[in-house]
C-alpha cells in the first residue's frame, strides 16, 4: 500500500458507484481511512470488502446526504469511528436534463437537493473537524473537493437547471476558500467533462435520445478512475500546494 495519506481520514459522498467509488479505492490505496456515504447499502458493502481485501479500510455509512440530519449524522458516525477527518470529497450528484418550461419541476427538486443541498448539509457538518485536522492532524493540512462539471462554467440548451446547480457548486467552492483558506483548508472544485458515470441514467427515454445519445456519440467520454485521479492528485499534494480548480477533459474538449 502508499502511504501519502497515511493515518488520514477521507469522507466520499455519492461512494456506491461511479466517481465516487472510484476515488474511494484510489485513497484507500494511498492510506487513507475511508468513510463510504450513499443511500445504496449493498453497493457500499461491496465496496468495502473489496477495499479492505486489498488491505486498506473503510467504513459504511448509509446515508440520504438530502436530508441535513443525515448528513449530519454521516459526518459524526465517520468522527466516532475514526477519531478524526482530514478530506471531504463531496461527489454525489444527478443530472436531469430538459426544457425550463414543461418538465417535471419535481425532478428539478431533485437535483437541487442532491447536487446543492446535500453539498451543503455535509459540509457545515463536516468544517469544524476539518478545522481541527488541519490544526493537530498528521499533515497539518485538510481538504474539501467539491465535484462540480464543466456545466459549472458552460451553459447549454435544456441544460439549465443542471447548469444552475454547478454554477452555484463553483460558487460556493469560491467563497468557501477565502473562508478558510488562512487556516489550511484546502477547497477545490474539479469540473470534469464528458464521464461515463450513472450520473445522467435517470433522465427519461426522450432525454436519453434527444440530447444524451447525441452528445455521446460526437464526444470521447472519460473513464470515472480518470476523475478519481484528478481528486487524488489534489489532495496529495504538499501541504502548502493548493489547487483552487482542476479541469480534466476528454480530449477532444479541450
Amino acid at each position: 500500500m502508499a502511504s501519502k495519506l497515511t493515518d488520514t481520514v477521507a469522507l466520499v459522498t455519492g461512494a456506491s458507484s461511479g466517481i465516487g467509488a472510484a476515488t474511494a479505492r484510489q485513497l484507500a490505496e494511498h492510506g487513507a481511512s475511508v468513510a463510504l456515504v450513499a443511500r445504496r447499502k449493498d453497493r457500499l458493502d461491496e465496496l468495502a470488502a473489496e477495499i479492505e481485501k486489498a488491505g486498506g479500510t473503510a467504513l459504511v455509512v448509509e446515508a440520504d446526504i438530502t436530508d441535513r440530519n443525515q448528513a449530519e449524522a454521516a459526518v459524526e458516525q465517520t468522527v466516532e469511528h475514526f477519531g478524526r477527518l482530514d478530506t471531504l470529497v463531496n461527489n454525489a450528484g444527478l443530472m436531469l436534463l430538459g426544457p425550463i418550461v414543461g418538465a417535471d419541476s419535481e425532478e428539478w427538486e431533485r437535483m437541487i437537493a442532491i447536487n446543492v443541498q446535500g453539498l451543503l448539509y455535509t459540509t457545515r457538518a463536516a468544517l469544524p473537524h476539518l478545522l481541527k485536522a488541519a490544526e493537530e492532524g498528521p499533515r497539518r493540512v485538510a481538504d474539501i473537493v467539491n465535484i462540480s462539471s464543466v456545466a459549472g462554467r458552460q451553459a447549454w440548451a435544456n441544460f439549465g437547471v443542471y447548469n444552475l446547480t454547478k454554477f452555484g457548486v463553483n460558487g460556493f467552492t469560491e467563497a468557501l476558500r477565502q473562508e478558510v483558506t488562512q487556516r489550511h483548508v484546502r477547497v477545490s472544485v474539479l469540473e470534469p467533462g464528458a464521464v461515463d458515470t450513472e450520473l445522467g441514467s435517470h433522465n427519461n427515454d426522450t432525454v436519453h435520445t434527444e440530447i444524451l445519445e447525441p452528445f455521446n456519440e460526437q464526444h470521447e467520454r472519460l473513464d470515472p478512475t480518470d476523475i478519481a485521479d484528478g481528486i487524488t492528485y489534489i489532495v496529495t499534494r504538499p501541504r502548502h500546494a493548493s489547487i483552487a480548480e482542476l479541469w480534466v477533459m476528454p480530449t477532444d474538449q479541450v
